[in-house]
């Protein structure tokens, strides 16, 4: 294998926390549908989640206050999030996709990476193995999917979100500068709005722009993450696809050993395994978009809540607030408490290699 040209498919399944409703209530396909915080009328607090392509014509968007969603789209359907249910969805077809690669890395909850070198060694070839994959996911699953084909995976990703819905973009394997030249800067994955900016003042608004750019001076602007940069802008990024399991969940809890009745005991508890969860998400280069607390008291009586963020993040902070004011509906209670735990979901691997040059502008 290693003296044969990689035949790598970033597969993105469409609009996927609709996808997995509409897959389970039928009735819900053609119709504007919004995964999110509960609008109440319009007067709602929270975010959108997710909303199907129906609903994006409207203008809605994940992040977009629900609020400003009711207003832009009251006759959708609102259905709050059922995070059971992605994950049962997501564990199935990432078992489908595993079996068709040479080597399989899970990316997020609906996202991964499949070296597929052994079937394929050429666009063509490669085409085939992803048309195969698609019809895999929309026959045993029900769901489509979006896949971009490459000989690495920086293209291949930013391949997969050229024709969505249910598209599938092949890059040329003998060219892929010359793919990404017409390119937008901000289809570089991790090259947010700041770094867009930084480029634009120096006249750099394409891909091609920026492979004008010599590498000494990427070196300058960014660091070491300029290596990175300039081996994606020119088909040369030779990052591997990881066979590692993305776990669904993380958590910690703590079990106090004798019943607490004192509030701020439990918060402090909380906060402990906050950030002992931060730490093992980070060691683990894992980033989350789901959050939550679990509540037992005296008699077992268990609670579970959680908060979806609006995008994955690994911060310790955002643990902290989401757990802190989760943690809020239980002050006051009269009776005491047994265990306290902080959980993490929706997980997204964090690359080895620069993944975001916006925190870099940041520093």
């Amino acid at each position: 294998m290693a003296n044969r040209r990689r035949a790598i498919l970033h597969v993105d399944l469409d609009a996927f926390y609709v996808s997995a409703e509409v897959r389970e209530q039928p009735r819900l396909r053609g119709v504007p549908v919004v995964v999110g915080a509960d609008p109440e009328g319009g007067k709602g607090r929270g975010v959108v989640v997710a909303c199907s392509y129906e609903a994006r014509r409207f203008g809605l968007r994940s992040g977009l206050p629900i609020s400003k969603a009711y207003k832009l789209c009251p006759d959708a359907v609102y259905l709050s999030p059922d995070w059971s249910l992605y994950e049962r969805v997501s564990e199935e077809v990432m078992s489908t996709l595993k079996a068709s690669a040479y080597r399989f890395e899970q990316a997020s909850i609906d996202e991964a990476f499949l070296d597929v070198s052994d079937r394929a060694s050429d666009e063509e070839s490669a085409k085939g193995v992803a048309l195969d994959v698609k019809g895999q996911v929309r026959v045993k699953h029900g769901l489509t999917c979006s896949v971009g084909v490459a000989p690495n995976k920086s293209a291949a990703k930013i391949a997969s979100d050229r024709n969505k819905p249910d598209g599938l973009t092949v890059v040329p394997f003998d060219d892929v500068p010359g793919f990404l030249s017409p390119l937008a800067v901000g289809t570089v994955p991790g090259v947010g709005p700041k770094t867009q900016d930084f480029l634009k003042t120096r006249g750099i608004m394409t891909i091609g722009d920026l492979q004008k750019v010599s590498g000494k001076q990427l070196l300058s602007w960014f660091g070491k993450n300029g290596v990175w940069l300039w081996g994606v802008i020119h088909g040369e990024e030779s990052v591997e696809v990881r066979q590692q399991e993305m776990p669904k969940s993380l958590s910690v809890e703590r079990t106090f050993k004798e019943d607490v009745s004192d509030f701020r005991a439990v918060r402090q508890a909380a906060s402990d395994a906050a950030s002992e969860l931060a730490r093992r998400a980070r060691s683990a280069k894992l980033a989350y978009r789901v959050a939550g607390i679990k509540v037992r008291f005296t008699g077992f009586e268990t609670h579970t809540r959680e908060k979806a963020l609006t995008s994955h993040t690994d911060s310790e902070e955002a643990l902290q607030e989401v757990a802190k004011s989760l943690l809020d509906e239980f002050e006051g209670s009269e009776r005491p408490f047994r265990l306290i735990g902080v959980r993490i979901s929706d997980l997204q691997r964090i690359s080895s290699e620069p993944s975001r040059l916006d925190d870099w502008m940041k520093a």
